[in-house]
């Protein structure tokens, strides 16, 4: 996130200037408006008094209210209701007690408290306030019909009511033919039709004090309403947005017309799994929202742990323990996370990354955080980790965000790339002990002294890293929040390309294990300025790889409506802010390869954009041979909702938007959160959201999703969807496509000898009998996360493959030779077996 959005318009002042256009000067002036002394001394006294008093008690009254229809007293038996005498034809005080009445009225509707305080404008020229007449003032006015109530009538009873049963001062003869003389005050009566108070409608701390004093009747006549808690929406519509049915027809409707699978879909089976996992967030962008990088959230990453055959489930916590939920298969599972040791409960937590980091064959963790050491825990081969931080080396101290193992120098030892975004935060603390940010966090960029740097760490065998940026001339002080390795040039050795939140993205060209060399505008003279996720993968099948890149900070600048979530940003920040040249991609961007050292920027064109997008994960969902795109997106508080996209890859030639035919959104949990209860009474009372209100209130949010993972939850051979999502609870999609199809695909496990354990770095190519599927394996499976699994190849119609060539980090090629039958799992050993 960047910035928050505007506030909203005051809609007082837009009351009050159109009435006063459309009434001032409209109506006689043949008596002018009187506040009388008494008036003032009776509304000083009220206002001045510890506790409410008794004036007097409303007699019974029967008149007309703008339907029409009788109206008496006992309508309003039993509730408190405020009182006002006003004409339409007024050009004086009247538009300003309206406007104040309508002020009052959404302060009630916000407090949940209309219908049990009602609002009565009373009118003092009953001859030209027909109920027609009330009717079209009130409607201007935006006034509830059911609970404020304009009225007319006999002017005898009006006069009476004014003069006697409501003691205001009136100066005009009963029976005279001019208009009633009328006071502004406000008149609280109770639920017994007993007078409380009167107060100046013109004052705004006259009417501060009659919402106080409403309460105060309420919480008279039920003292549970102190304990109550009353539901707000933040957005109001944030749990029934309008647009998204609509938006979900138009989608589905789309679908006869694709040529791609599309007709199975995914479910959140969240409460069948067993996990309870909640991620809890700091009250920076909780209660007190900031406008800072704690909102960026943190990763979910998977691995065999326990070398069961199964995926486990990492979750990382923002403020609280991570989580490590163990498969027992079937789509169920266990927390081990005290038994496996990696909960690091203490200070903020944000990425996560398995990788064999000792190659000893099984998963190791490293998980970053902000402001305390980076964890390196080593696994004993069941599930059991030691943290062996501190000897490792990799227990840097920053403002640390996604780390990406990967082997620089091709000598079999994992490397890891640490990203780390920049001092957003203050020397102050806040609940829970995190460091408090800084109001104007984004704009840390703008201060060298705020840089902090990325580190390239090499393994010296052991568990041991060491830095080697002045080694290896890796100098970089980006902004970033996570990065990806690709061999732009093709020379088999891994380049880096470093995301920047705020500024240019940045390419470092490997000079064969010996050093880096800086080409980010050679290769890549537009990036996007805020970018988030990023994925290497070969999107149309011309054995070429190529390049995803999501944009979340540009989606700030202005506000975007939803039928327009899928176009680029009108316009950017100043120059000024950017701290660039300006030349930016004003969304997601896309770089479709064309040869070594040569991309194209095509996001436009393949339909690659959405709104507010985090993380990216692309898997195969079809099996039909092309790689999909999964991205976790939306805000939370206090934004609208945004939907998490699902692009189905259309053979190569353009994403199909598909969120809605395949059942991920809407979501099953609905578009909202409680996201967090105030005491108005007590701690929160100068909350903002607390203005106008009493008691506890509990505040709903728009849910968003951080980062994701795929991967077979189930082993059923089709592939499944876990999200991290931001304050909240994960959802567990998993998919029915092997229910709805016979489908083909392989599982490949890469076992390296002189290279890398992992394999990382591998490039397999399989060859079908009418194309290759080409990937690259790098463990980049979501946003701030690296998870360690086999690669999962959709095979389309083919039932076999008819060869896979392995490129090993080593220079190893090696061929495993076809016909290989589909639906099953390959262990492929660096220059030894191939197992099936």
């Amino acid at each position: 996130m960047i910035f928050p959005h505007p506030s909203h318009r005051n809609p007082l002042v837009f009351l009050v200037i159109s009435s006063m256009v459309a009434l001032a000067g409209c109506g006689p002036r043949t008596t002018p408006e009187i506040t009388t002394e008494s008036d003032v001394n009776r509304t000083r006294r009220t206002s001045d008094d510890q506790g409410l008093r008794v004036f007097g008690e409303i007699p019974a009254f029967t008149l007309t209210n703008q339907h029409g229809e009788s109206f008496d007293r006992s309508n309003l038996d039993g509730k408190v209701w405020v009182a006002t005498f006003i004409f339409t034809r007024c050009g004086a005080t009247c538009p300003y007690q309206t406007a104040a009445f309508s002020e009052l009225q959404q302060t009630l509707h916000r407090a949940d408290e209309l219908g049990p305080v009602e609002l009565v404008s009373f009118t003092v020229d009953p001859e030209f306030d027909t109920p027609d007449v009330l009717a079209e003032y009130g409607t201007k006015a935006n006034a509830d019909f059911k609970h404020w109530h304009f009225l007319t009538g006999d002017r005898s009873t009006l006069w009476d009511l004014s003069k006697d049963a409501f003691k205001l001062d009136v100066q005009s003869g009963r029976d005279a033919t001019n208009l009633i003389t009328h006071s502004s005050l406000f008149v609280l009566v109770d639920q017994d039709s007993k007078i409380r108070g009167y107060y100046e409608g013109l004052s705004p701390e006259a009417n501060e004090k009659l919402r106080d004093d409403i309460s105060a009747l309420l919480d008279e006549r039920d003292p549970s309403r102190l304990e109550r808690v009353t539901e707000i929406s933040v957005p109001r519509d944030v749990r029934d947005p309008k647009w998204l049915q609509p938006r979900a027809e138009a989608q589905r409707a789309l679908a006869s017309g694709y040529e791609v699978t599309c007709d199975f879909q995914f479910s959140d089976d969240l409460s069948s799994s067993g996990i309870t996992f909640t991620d809890k967030v700091v009250e920076d962008v909780k209660r007190d929202f900031k406008a800072a990088h704690y909102d960026h959230g943190t990763a979910v990453a998977v691995a065999d742990v326990d070398q069961d055959g199964l995926l486990d489930i990492y979750f990382v916590c923002q403020l609280g323990s991570n989580e490590l939920w163990r498969n027992l298969g079937g789509g169920k599972f266990e927390n081990i996370t005290e038994s496996a040791g990696v909960a690091v409960a203490d200070e903020v937590s944000t990425g996560a990354s398995f990788a064999d980091v000792d190659n000893d064959g099984d998963a190791d963790l490293y998980v970053t955080r902000v402001r305390a050491a980076n964890r390196l825990f080593l696994n004993d081969g069941k599930g059991k980790f030691e943290d062996v931080s501190e000897r490792s080396g990799l227990d840097h101290v920053a403002h640390s965000s996604g780390a990406v193992f990967f082997d620089y120098d091709r000598d079999g030892l994992l490397d890891v790339l640490l990203t780390n975004v920049g001092k957003y935060t203050t020397q102050e603390r806040g609940p829970g002990g995190y460091y408090l940010a800084y109001k104007a966090a984004f704009t840390g960029h703008l201060f060298p002294e705020r840089a902090e740097p990325n580190i390239l760490f090499r393994n010296l065998g052991g568990a041991r890293f060491e830095n080697v940026n002045d080694q290896v001339g890796f100098k970089d002080a980006s902004w970033s929040g996570d990065a990806t390795p690709i061999d732009g040039n093709d020379d088999g050795w891994p380049d880096i390309y470093l995301l920047s939140m705020q500024g240019h993205d940045q390419y470092f060209e490997n000079q064969q294990g010996k050093g880096f060399v800086n080409k980010s505008r050679e290769l890549f003279p537009a990036s996007a300025w805020g970018s988030m996720g990023v994925k290497v993968f070969d999107f149309n099948r011309d054995r070429k790889l190529d390049l995803y890149v999501t944009d979340m900070h540009t989606d700030m600048v202005h506000d975007v409506a939803p039928e327009d979530e899928k176009k680029k940003m009108t316009r950017n920040l100043p120059v000024s802010m950017l701290g660039t040249d300006g030349n930016h991609i004003l969304g997601n961007a896309f770089y479709l390869k064309s040869e070594s050292d040569a991309y194209t920027e095509v996001s436009n064109e393949i339909g690659a954009e959405n709104y507010w997008p985090w993380g990216i994960s692309v898997a195969d969902l079809n099996a039909d041979g092309f790689e999909d795109v999964f991205i976790a997106a939306s805000m939370s508080y206090d934004f609208r909702y945004g939907i998490n996209s699902v692009l189905l890859n259309d053979h190569g030639k353009r994403f199909l938007d598909s969120e809605f035919i395949l059942g991920i959104e809407p979501r099953a949990k609905g578009t909202a959160q409680p996201w967090m209860t105030l005491d108005c009474d007590g701690a929160d009372a100068g909350h903002r959201l607390c203005k106008d209100r009493s008691g506890k209130l509990q505040v709903w949010t728009a849910i968003g999703s951080r980062s994701s993972v795929v991967f077979d939850l189930e082993n059923d051979g089709d592939l499944d969807i876990v999200t991290n999502d931001f304050g909240g609870s994960p959802m567990v999609l998993t998919s029915n496509l092997t229910d709805k199809h016979a489908i083909n695909y392989l599982r490949i496990e890469l076992i390296g000898k002189q290279s890398n354990r992992d394999g990382l770095g591998c490039l397999v190519d399989v060859q079908l009998s009418d194309k290759n599927l080409i990937a690259v394996h790098d463990g980049k499976s979501g946003y701030l996360a690296q998870s360690r699994m086999p690669m999962y190849v959709g095979l389309g119609d083919a039932t076999q493959a008819d060869q896979i060539t392995v490129t090993w980090p080593s220079g190893i090629v090696q061929t495993v030779e076809g016909p290989i039958q589909s639906n099953q799992k390959l262990t492929i050993v660096e220059d030894g077996e191939t197992t099936k």
